[in-house]
């Protein structure tokens, strides 16, 4: 029965971190666990463009790091973390939709949509929001799809 009932316990504490390391392991976060190159998630919908955040606003969620602007959207960012997360875990939106593949972005290229952020490739002349404009609703439809199976 002891032994039951630590394993449990161990099952227990340890489910988080496996989570935790999912999301890092899925999304596009650098080696030292930061978020979208250190640009602030909450800047996007609160200033409408893309914002350098600063080391001394920090905050985390499912061990990923994110930086922001101000201390107010930080405590914005606390408050509801998933509001302000990138979509398909920060990867381009349209090869998520294109293809299924993960591809780097550019933090300044993205698009607030029906209240969620997609982030875009857009460097050596290729920028995919354009792309992805011309037919977001399939797109989309082929973003969500492909990024249930690859977080998985």
């Amino acid at each position: 029965m002891q032994k039951f009932i630590i394993i449990l316990f161990l099952a227990i504490i340890t489910t988080p971190v496996f989570a935790q390391e999912d999301t890092k392991k899925q999304g596009n976060i650098s080696k030292s666990g930061l978020a979208i190159e250190g640009y602030d998630p909450v800047a996007y919908f609160t200033a409408g463009k893309a914002t350098e955040g600063k080391k001394d606003f920090t905050a985390s969620d499912a061990g990923v790091t994110y930086y922001f602007a101000s201390a107010k959207n930080r405590d914005l960012f606390k408050e509801d973390p998933a509001k302000y997360t990138p979509q398909y875990g920060g990867w381009c939106a349209y090869a998520m939709g294109a293809s299924g593949e993960k591809v780097e972005v550019d933090p300044e290229t993205f698009k607030v949509l029906n209240g969620k952020l997609y982030l875009f490739y857009n460097k050596y002349f290729n920028n995919t929001l354009k792309t992805w404009n011309k037919d977001e609703p399939g797109l989309k439809k082929k973003a969500d799809a492909n990024w249930v199976k690859i977080s998985k």
